[in-house]
């Protein structure tokens, strides 16, 4: 394991490290690059290496800006039509919390959004509406974007770690204190042999062979408790 020092040159020098969330919550390591820096191979690399649903972490902040809510409270809201959506929605997952997910988008200069230079428009350019967002990004939003699409949005929860400690909440802060746009790239690292997600032990194994930095949750949330540095 590695430092948040450390993780944060990384981030800040564009390139991936990997978290791994709690053994008592997903138990998953996810390889992470923030939004702003991301390339075609960039997202090569994960659906190679990582293999999990590529997505896109923003802040709370940044989904109030837009009007993004989380997609279960969309779901709930549909119940009016029709109340199978509200079961749908209804429950937490098994390691205790509600989907960060929300909306699915493509930049409309896209043409079918999956492939490797599609998402990387698609995140970059999202990165950039957030970077702008309290000047040009909500228009640029509501214009150069279009629903559903390849690229799953994450919402971070308002209070971060101080209310959910999921992958999207770590990044983000961990953008935070890398004084980055509120943006990330996140992917969960599979396992081809186990089909299952990849042991922290072999994400080790992987950081040591690529000379990437492996963060523990612990670390973070610790260095959360203690600094003054608002998540």
């Amino acid at each position: 394991m590695h430092s948040i020092e450390e993780a944060i040159l990384s981030l800040r020098s564009g390139q991936f490290i990997l978290v791994h969330d709690d053994k008592g919550r997903e138990n998953e390591v996810d390889m992470v690059i923030p939004a702003e820096f991301v390339k075609p191979e960039h997202i090569s690399t994960m659906r190679m290496a990582a293999g999990g649903l590529i997505c896109l972490a923003i802040s709370n902040g940044y989904a109030i800006k837009l009007g993004l809510t989380y997609m279960y409270s969309i779901m709930e809201s549909m119940a009016k039509i029709n109340p199978l959506y509200s079961k749908l929605a209804a429950g937490i997952s098994p390691y205790g919390d509600r989907p960060s997910f929300s909306i699915t988008v493509n930049n409309r200069d896209t043409f079918t959004g999956i492939t490797d230079t599609d998402r990387a428009l698609t995140i970059s350019k999202m990165a950039a509406v957030c970077d702008n967002i309290d000047t040009t990004g909500v228009e640029e939003f509501a214009t150069c974007f279009r629903s559903p699409g390849h690229v799953p949005i994450l919402i971070a929860s308002g209070g971060l770690l101080r209310e959910r400690s999921g992958h999207t909440e770590l990044c983000i802060y961990l953008a935070q204190l890398a004084g980055l746009v509120n943006a990330v790239t996140i992917c969960e690292m599979l396992d081809s042999e186990t089909y299952r997600s990849l042991s922290v032990t072999k994400a080790e194994k992987y950081a040591e062979d690529n000379d990437l930095c492996l963060l523990d949750a612990d670390l973070l949330k610790r260095y959360n408790e203690v600094s003054k540095v608002e998540s």
